[in-house]
């Protein structure tokens, strides 16, 4: 079968260079070389981590050579499940810190799947030793993280590919052709993304002892070093605005980077936003429980709603965007899309795709998002595409600096209580001292800003 139909059906039985060599290579897709396959590296092999790398195997003839975690067992699991389901069936060697895996291995790419204050260093560290990289959204905590981040993938020519998978969605991509592309929404005036999952943490925990084989100073890196509790870790960190940047940063800056592709914006030219904790105020989380912002853009602009209580709008699109245009209106979420025109006509719908006759091992994988499993292998088929051909991936480093400065840009707002205008050539915002300073923050020392 050619390269591109092997991209398309997944990885096969091949455990040797040399049977890679058989294989039929078409123009266009990617495909290892016959003599060498690509090594792979992960740091943080987490959640979604490892639903990251295992889509990687799942499509393409990789070897995960090495795998990087605070997390000592988090690491020995990872390292099982990888070996278990790549080709050769190896076990990547293991690190606790990535600056002795970049030290002592070779790899051409790497996955940065870390908690969000982590994906900055780690990145151009990546970068700097010529390695593509794969970072996971949202690309930084501070918005001058992400512009270092972009400067370094151009200055040593690396193909970077952000996880904002809604780009790579099966179902999205046909909302896009079929719905907007093609004109039916007529003159759009208006978008709204929203999130009503109830995803904030609800405990406070009192601090406790941290886990043996969990270095968490070195987790913790350079934010501040909070008391260890079980909301720390895994996964409950993005409950304080030290490693990340709240629900906007987690879950709208999805969307509204998907409403970014989906109608080709660029920077917006004013950005508001209001909210707080102002009704789940016994948790020990400090990130908003209920927000809004506003992003103006020349077109039209682009609003975003979260709430972490109550009930949601529309219970069949609980995460989502919702484009108005006079001659009809396009419902988005990661499970299905739906266009109703405004005076008759056809209406349109779409769902996710499931792809169990290809990929088996999608039923029955720990914590695997299934709708979401095929997005995730568009996406890393177009990252690696890319590294052969050299060119920009769909969600490419400067787009997902756009859209995570953007949400970033939202929390400033939503905290100084003002509008800001961002000048994206500057990374400044002109007249207002106070708000430009909070687009960096202070690193914990020894920890150096990028």
């Amino acid at each position: 079968m050619d390269r591109r139909q092997f991209l398309k059906t997944g990885s096969v039985g091949l455990s040797s260079a040399a049977a890679l060599s058989q294989l039929s290579l078409s123009h266009g897709a990617w495909a290892a070389p016959a003599t060498k396959i690509p090594r792979v590296g992960i740091i943080g092999p987490g959640w979604y981590g490892k639903v990251d790398l295992l889509r990687m195997i799942q499509v393409a003839p990789v070897e995960v050579v090495g795998l990087c975690d605070v997390d000592r067992k988090m690491a020995e699991g990872a390292a099982d499940i990888v070996s278990q389901r790549q080709a050769s069936h190896a076990r990547p060697k293991i690190w606790n810190d990535y600056r002795k895996m970049l030290e002592e291995q070779e790899f051409d790419i790497m996955l940065v799947d870390t908690p969000d204050h982590w994906h900055a260093l780690q990145t151009i560290a990546c970068l700097e030793k010529g390695i593509d990289v794969w970072v996971q959204k949202p690309i930084s905590v501070d918005v001058m993280e992400g512009h270092a981040m972009l400067t370094a993938a151009r200055k040593h020519n690396r193909v970077v590919q952000v996880g904002l998978q809604r780009r790579s969605t099966p179902h999205l991509i046909d909302a896009k052709q079929k719905v907007v592309d093609a004109g039916l929404l007529g003159k759009i005036g208006m978008v709204e993304c929203y999130c009503y999952y109830h995803m904030r943490a609800q405990k406070n925990p009192q601090p406790s002892p941290v886990p043996e084989g969990f270095d968490y100073d070195l987790w913790t890196g350079p934010a501040p070093l909070r008391p260890f509790t079980e909301l720390t870790h895994p996964r409950s960190w993005r409950a304080f605005m030290e490693y990340g940047n709240g629900i906007v940063g987690d879950m709208c800056v999805h969307m509204y980077d998907m409403v970014r592709w989906m109608l080709k914006l660029g920077w917006p030219s004013e950005i508001s936003s209001s909210g707080g904790i102002l009704v789940q105020k016994d948790s020990a989380a400090n990130i908003t429980d209920t927000q809004t912002a506003t992003f103006v853009h020349p077109e039209f602009p682009v609003l975003w709603q979260h709430r972490s209580w109550g009930s949601s709008p529309d219970p069949e699109f609980p995460w989502g965007a919702t484009i108005y245009g006079d001659k009809g209106t396009l419902k988005l979420s990661v499970n299905k899309y739906e266009f109703t025109p405004l005076r008759g006509g056809e209406k349109l719908t779409g769902s996710a795709r499931f792809e169990y006759d290809k990929f088996p091992e999608d039923e029955t994988e720990k914590d695997l998002e299934r709708h979401v499993a095929s997005a995730v292998r568009g996406h890393m088929r177009n990252f690696l595409e890319c590294i052969e051909s050299r060119e920009k991936p769909v969600a490419d480093i400067e787009q997902g600096h756009i859209s995570t400065a953007c949400c970033i840009i939202a929390n400033i707002a939503q905290k100084l209580g003002r509008s800001l205008r961002f000048d994206p050539e500057t990374h400044t915002i002109p007249g207002d001292a106070e708000a430009t300073a909070l687009l960096r923050r202070d690193y914990r020392a020894p920890w150096v800003h990028p």
